[in-house]
Order: structure tokens, then C-alpha cells, then sequence
């Protein structure tokens, strides 16, 4: 079938967020200072980790990627959203919003494997202390990340692929404020079933996996913890673990929310902005979280307001 007849249409249109026309430019502000916020908030995070040496191990490397990967997560749908808003328009091309699916697909996914990775380090770091330097070895982490990166970009490419076998002939609207994958799915004339299925199950097993593995990791610190009980123990697990487990928390609540407890066609509203605290508010908290939770990440930061200061 030529591509002409797979897809008969040019253009989608996003209707964006469930807000009143007049309150447009107050949240367009709103966003606005949230998406600077994210984007400010995790180049400064990757600057603390880059300039400080004791900064230097491998969970500050994780998340120095996992910031890096929140910039990006909210860079595939903020800047369009606030366009939209500013111009007062909701059209989005079809080969942008393919992309967008495809980037918002491997971000995500990259987001997931990477709080995986590190749950796995805190795991050794508290379960096998003695070990740890030589478990959570430099190539271990490079290799961690490179799978992370690999997996994601498999999922993001097999989904956009089959995505783009299906034909739009009917509708172009779609009720939200980016090119959602299941949206989409929903939105087109085709026969979906083989697209479904993988969303069910490929989609399934990346964020579940992932999830479980996460659970397990912190079931073993619990129980290391417990046959150990110490107020010093629970004090150095809850300093080292309780920054990471607040933004798991939050990634797989919304996630949760989201898609195992999807929204009936009469309230898509709710999953409009759930999708926004997934998409701009969690990266956004993710640098407050690190930050005034972790003492190295407040203590880098006081050292570089020092420096600053003593060179005036």
C-alpha cells in the first residue's frame, strides 16, 4: 500500500489542556516557569556532579543521566504545548507528531531503566558494602547505561513503526496536549490489534520489569536492614535511599494512575492531567528532591557558591 493511502492525513490537532480560553496566558505562564524550572534545575545538577570530585560514584553517574534524561522527557512536549498556547493554534504535522511519539517512548522508558539502575546500586552499596568497588565497577555502570539506551530505543522504534502502518481517515483530533501513543492508537481507521497487543505486552514488560526489579532491590534493603536494626543503619539507608525512592514513587504513581487505571471516554480530562504531573511536573521536582534531601548534593552546592564567593 503506498503512503499516501496509509495515512490521509497532513496534520493532527491537539486540543490540549482542559483550561478556559481566557486563563490561557496565566497558565501558559505557569508551564512556562515549570519547564525553566526542570531544564535549569537538572543542568544544575550535571554541573555539581561534573565540577565535584567526591561527586564522582556511581549514583551520582546514574543521575546525572537521569537528569539529563528529564531535560529531554520534557523538552519532547513542554516547548509544543507552550507554543500552542502562546499562538493560540493546536496543529501539529504528522511526521512531528510520529516524532514526538517516538522521543516521548524512548525518554520514558530511558527514565525507567535508569531508577532501575539505580535501585541495583543501592542495593549493593547497602546488602554488599565490601564488594561494592568491586561490583559497581565503572564498566558496569557505562554498561548499565548503553542497555538502557538500546532497550529503550527498541521499544521507541518497533512502537513508532507500527504506528506509522496505520491509517487516519476519520478524525485527526486528539484529546490531549501531545502525541500520545494510545491516543493515537485509538484515533486511527486501521485494524489495531497487532498494535495493541504489543502496547500490552512489549510496553508492558518495560515498565513492569523494570518496577519489579526496583521492589525486589529494596525488599533485600529492608531485610538486610532488619537483621541489622541500628538508629544509625535506618538513618544512613533512609540518606542514601529516601531521594531515590520519593521519585519512584512518584514516576510509577503517575504511571500507575495513568494507564492500569485508565479513564472512561467521558473523562478524559483526568488523564490529560495526570499526563502533565508525569510529563512536567515529576522532572521538575526530581532536582528539589535530590537536592534538599541529599547532604553531597547540598554540600557540592555550598562549595560552589564558596568558590564563587572568594573569587569576587
Amino acid at each position: 500500500m503506498r503512503r499516501e493511502n496509509q495515512s490521509s492525513v497532513s496534520e493532527f490537532l491537539l486540543l490540549g489542556l482542559p483550561i478556559q480560553p481566557e486563563e490561557q496566558g496565566m497558565y501558559c505562564a505557569l508551564f512556562l516557569a515549570m519547564y525553566l524550572t526542570t531544564v535549569l534545575g537538572n543542568l544544575l545538577i550535571i554541573l555539581l556532579i561534573r565540577l565535584d570530585s567526591r561527586l564522582h560514584t556511581p549514583m551520582y553517574f546514574f543521575l546525572s543521566h537521569l537528569a539529563l534524561t528529564d531535560i529531554c522527557f520534557s523538552s519532547v512536549t513542554g516547548p509544543k504545548m507552550l507554543m500552542n498556547m502562546l499562538m493560540q493554534t493546536q496543529s501539529i504535522s504528522y511526521a512531528g507528531c510520529i516524532s514526538q511519539e517516538f522521543f516521548f517512548v524512548l525518554f520514558a522508558d530511558l527514565d525507567s531503566f535508569l531508577l532501575t539502575s539505580m535501585a541495583y546500586d543501592r542495593y549493593v552499596a547497602i546488602c554488599h558494602p565490601l564488594h561494592y568497588p568491586r561490583i559497581m565497577s565503572q564498566n558496569l555502570c557505562f554498561l548499565l547505561v548503553i542497555v538502557s539506551w538500546v532497550l529503550s530505543s527498541a521499544n521507541a522504534l518497533v512502537q513508532t513503526l507500527l504506528l506509522a502502518r496505520l491509517s487516519f481517515l476519520r478524525d485527526n483530533t486528539l484529546h490531549h496536549f501531545f502525541c500520545d501513543l494510545s491516543a493515537l492508537v485509538k484515533l486511527s481507521s486501521s485494524d489495531t490489534t497487532i498494535n495493541q497487543l504489543v502496547i500490552l505486552t512489549v510496553g508492558s514488560v518495560v515498565i513492569a520489569v523494570p518496577f519489579i526489579c526496583i521492589l525486589v532491590s529494596y525488599g533485600h534493603i529492608g531485610a538486610t536492614i532488619l537483621r541489622r536494626p541500628s538508629i544509625q543503619g535506618i538513618c544512613k539507608a533512609l540518606s542514601t535511599c529516601g531521594s531515590h525512592l520519593s521519585v519512584v514513587s512518584l514516576y510509577y504513581g503517575a504511571i500507575i494512575g495513568l494507564y492500569l487505571f485508565p479513564s472512561s471516554k467521558n473523562t478524559k480530562d483526568k488523564d490529560v492531567i495526570v499526563s502533565v504531573l508525569y510529563t512536567l511536573v515529576i522532572p521538575m521536582l526530581n532536582p528539589f528532591i535530590y537536592s534538599l534531601r541529599n547532604r553531597d548534593m547540598k554540600g557540592a552546592l555550598g562549595n560552589i557558591f564558596r568558590r564563587g564567593a572568594f573569587s569576587m
